[in-house]
């Protein structure tokens, strides 16, 4: 496995040493889709499901509440936002059933970190407009997808169908925390699904908000 990189780990850590406290309740209103999301994960009975840059662990606790049978793991690059995921997960008695641990999305040893190669589902939530390189971050994700499996993405989208006024602020502010849309997001996840014959759903969402994707392997 290959270690977080000193600057990446310690930039985040920097970024959220404060804002993990108040991360879940400011987002909530701007991080549109991550619940739908979640209900269109349905893994399989016993199925094993990893989010990629799991932050303060909302996401883990909320898919792991919707599907007990189901077993899940949660990776990040900030030992900051796994301090705080660590204490909500077993706040909530869910440490049986989530594990976490730090790595870089771009580069991590399943095997190594959770002792299995593959899952069931993967699922990137908001991450992609974080990390720099993205592109590696998705192929990462669906190299570690099980046969049958599927990697579920949202994230900003270019809010093409809202006021151009709209954009420009958003994106600015999001700026401020090295957030950037990726405009490219489409045709790179096209790419990874034709190179990796997956199946792939994606679509626009609130007026072109968020941009929604499913990759799936296998029939």
């Amino acid at each position: 496995m290959n270690a977080p990189t000193v600057d990446a780990a310690g930039h985040m850590d920097r970024i959220y040493r404060y804002q993990r406290f108040i991360y879940d309740l400011t987002r909530k209103p701007y991080l549109l889709g991550r619940d739908a999301l979640i209900g269109d994960l349905a893994p399989p009975q016993d199925g094993a499901v990893l989010e990629i840059a799991c932050g303060t662990g909302r996401n883990l606790i909320r898919a792991a509440q919707r599907y007990p049978a189901a077993t899940f793991f949660g990776l990040d690059v900030s030992s900051a936002m796994l301090a705080t995921a660590g204490r909500s997960i077993a706040a909530r008695r869910l440490d049986g059933r989530i594990r976490i641990a730090k790595a870089d999305a771009t580069a991590f040893d399943p095997n190594a970190l959770f002792g299995r190669p593959s899952f069931d589902r993967v699922f990137i939530s908001y991450a992609l407009s974080m990390i720099p390189d993205w592109r590696q971050a998705v192929a990462a994700a669906v190299s570690c997808l099980a046969e049958g499996g599927s990697l579920h993405v949202v994230d900003f989208g270019q809010q093409e169908n809202l006021p151009g006024w709209f954009r420009a602020v958003l994106v600015a502010w999001l700026a401020r925390f090295d957030v950037a849309p990726r405009a490219e997001l489409r045709n790179a996840l096209e790419m990874v699904a034709r190179t990796a014959s997956l199946r792939m759903r994606f679509e626009a969402r609130y007026r072109g908000y968020a941009y929604s994707a499913v990759l799936s392997r296998g029939p």
